[in-house]
C-alpha cells in the first residue's frame, strides 16, 4: 500500500476507537454531548442558501486570527455565508461570543469532523462548500481528498510548519506532496515556513505574513477598566505578561530595584497559566503581594498577581510598560509582542523569542523592542518608561508604527478567498 493510501485505510480502521475516544472526551468535558454527531460529520442543521465558504481553525488562537478576515469578508461580500469549524469546546464558546460581538450573523460555527473518510464525506456532502480554507497547520488528508474529489478549491491560510513538524512530514514524502498539492493557494506566515512547505512539495506558496500579528487590539471591559483605574489611584505600575516558571523571581527582583525610588509602585504579574497564582506569589517572598484571582485589590506597594483569564487587554491599557513573558529563561519561545504595542504599551522581551521572530524583526526595525536578560536589565528599562514622558511617548509611537505594518493582511487574505470562490463559481 502506497503512502497516500495508508492514511485513509488507517483512519477507517481507527473509527471505532475514535467513537470511544469521543465519548470519553465528553466525560472529561472536552466535547459537547449534544453536538457529538458533528465530530462524525452528522448535522441536522440546514445549509444556508447561496455561496458558502468553509474555514477550519483548530482552536482559540487560530480562530481569533481569522476574525479580522471574517469581518473583511462581511464588509466586501455581506451575502456570503461562512461555516467556521473548530475542534475544542473552549474555542466554540469563545468564537460564538466574538462572532456575536462583531455582528457576524452570516457565520455559523460547527465542530469539525475527525479525519475519517466516511465522516469527512458526510460533512462535505451536507454543507457543500464552494471553497474551503484551512488555518495554519491543519493538514487533514481525508478532508482535503474529499474537497479535491468534489472540485472544491482550497487554501491554506496563515500556514505554519515548525522544524519539528517538517521533520515528521519528511518521513512520508509522498503523502506530504499529495496533501500540499491539494491546495490551490498557500499563504505562509513567514519565509521560513514557505521554504519548508515548498521543500515538501507545495507549489503555490507565498510568504504573506502572520495573521496573528494583524489581530484587533485585545478587548477590555470598560467598567472593569474604570474600576482598576480607581484601585490603582494613579500609582506607577508596569506589567510582566504571560510569565512562566523561572521568570517570576526575576520580575520580583526588578520590582525591588524599582521600588527603592518609586513609592507606591505596583508590579502586575500575569502568569500564562492562572493556576500558578500561588507559585507566583511565593516567588515574591518579602514583598507585599495580593492576588486578583482571590478577589484581592492591589497592594499599596508591591506585586499584584493577576491570576485570571482574558484580562491582558486591561493590563496593557493600564501599564506604563510591559515585559512579554516566556522569553527570559530557556526554552522560552515568547508571546506576541505586538499585543502590548498595539495598545500603546512599550515592550521589552528576553532573549528567547524564537516563536515570534517576524514580530521581533518588525519591532526591532521600528526601534520598538528592548531586549533584557536579567532583573538589572529589566529594572533599567522599566524605570525610564515610568519616569521619562518623552521616552515613553517615543516608545509608544514606535510600537504603534510597527503594529500597523501588518494591518493589510486580513484584507489580503479576504481578497484571496473571494478569488477562490469566484474560481468555483466560474
Amino acid at each position: 500500500m502506497t503512502g497516500p493510501a495508508i492514511w485513509p485505510a488507517a483512519s477507517t480502521l481507527a473509527a471505532p476507537a475514535l467513537r470511544l475516544l469521543l465519548r470519553r472526551r465528553v466525560r472529561q468535558g472536552k466535547e459537547v454531548a449534544a453536538r457529538l454527531g458533528e465530530r462524525r460529520g452528522i448535522d441536522a442543521s440546514t445549509r444556508p442558501p447561496g455561496r458558502l465558504l468553509w474555514i477550519h481553525a483548530a482552536s482559540v488562537g487560530e480562530g481569533l486570527s481569522v476574525l479580522p478576515v471574517l469581518e473583511a469578508l462581511d464588509r466586501r461580500c455581506p451575502e456570503l455565508a461562512v461555516l467556521l469549524t473548530t475542534g475544542t469546546v473552549t474555542s466554540a464558546t469563545l468564537m460564538r461570543a466574538r462572532l456575536d460581538a462583531a455582528g457576524l450573523e452570516r457565520v455559523t460555527h460547527r465542530f469539525a469532523p475527525l479525519d475519517v473518510p466516511r465522516w469527512a464525506a458526510r460533512f462535505l456532502d451536507h454543507w457543500r462548500p464552494d471553497a474551503a480554507a484551512f488555518v495554519e497547520s491543519e493538514l487533514w488528508p481525508n478532508l482535503l481528498a474529499g474537497c479535491r474529489a468534489r472540485q472544491i478549491p482550497t487554501m491554506l491560510v496563515n500556514a505554519r510548519l515548525s522544524p519539528r513538524s517538517f521533520g515528521r512530514w519528511r518521513w512520508a514524502p509522498r503523502l506530504a506532496r499529495r496533501v500540499l498539492d491539494s491546495f490551490d493557494l498557500i499563504h505562509a506566515q513567514s519565509a521560513e515556513d514557505a521554504d519548508r512547505l515548498a521543500a515538501l512539495g507545495a507549489r503555490r506558496v507565498t510568504a504573506a505574513g502572520n495573521l496573528k500579528f494583524a489581530a484587533p487590539p485585545l478587548p477590555a471591559d470598560p467598567g472593569a477598566l474604570e474600576e482598576l483605574h480607581t484601585q490603582l489611584a494613579g500609582r506607577p505600575c508596569w506589567v510582566a505578561a504571560s510569565t512562566h516558571p523561572g521568570e517570576d523571581e526575576i520580575v520580583a527582583a526588578a520590582h525591588r530595584d524599582l521600588a527603592n525610588a518609586r513609592p507606591g509602585l505596583v508590579s502586575i504579574v500575569v502568569p500564562r497559566h492562572p493556576e500558578r497564582g500561588a507559585a507566583v506569589a511565593a516567588a515574591a517572598a518579602g514583598l507585599a503581594v495580593t492576588r486578583r484571582g482571590l478577589g484581592e485589590p492591589p497592594p499599596s506597594e508591591g506585586v499584584w498577581v493577576a491570576d485570571t483569564l482574558g484580562e491582558l487587554g486591561l493590563w496593557y491599557r493600564l501599564a506604563a510598560a510591559a515585559l512579554v513573558g516566556r522569553s527570559l529563561v530557556p526554552p522560552g519561545g515568547g508571546q506576541n509582542p505586538l499585543e502590548p504595542a498595539r495598545l500603546g504599551c512599550p515592550v521589552a522581551a528576553g532573549p528567547h523569542m524564537d516563536n515570534f521572530s517576524d514580530a521581533v524583526r518588525a519591532l526591532n526595525a521600528a526601534g520598538a523592542l528592548t531586549r533584557v536578560r536579567d532583573a538589572a536589565d529589566l529594572a533599567g528599562w522599566v524605570g525610564p518608561m515610568l519616569d521619562n514622558p518623552a521616552r515613553h511617548a517615543a516608545a509608544v509611537a514606535a510600537g504603534a508604527g510597527a503594529a500597523a505594518a501588518y494591518a493589510h493582511l486580513p484584507e489580503t487574505t479576504a481578497t484571496a478567498l473571494l478569488e477562490l470562490l469566484a474560481r468555483r463559481r466560474g
